[in-house]
């Protein structure tokens, strides 16, 4: 008997459980582009602020 060839098929084992929405070569995120350093100032600039006021009207 072979047993190999009984019950249901084998499933995609190497696959995503899903896609990731900044995924490279999408449409937000395409392939050979890079986000410049005066960007990424900005964002983490604008981060920190909001985390700031955050902090203080926790307290």
């Amino acid at each position: 008997m072979d047993y190999g060839t009984s019950g249901g098929p084998k499933t995609g084992k190497k696959n995503p459980r899903h896609t990731e929405h900044n995924a490279k070569g999408s449409k937000e995120n395409p392939f050979g582009q890079r986000p410049s350093k005066a960007d990424l100032l900005a964002r983490m600039k604008a981060t920190a602020e909001k985390n700031k006021q955050n902090a203080t009207v926790e307290r």
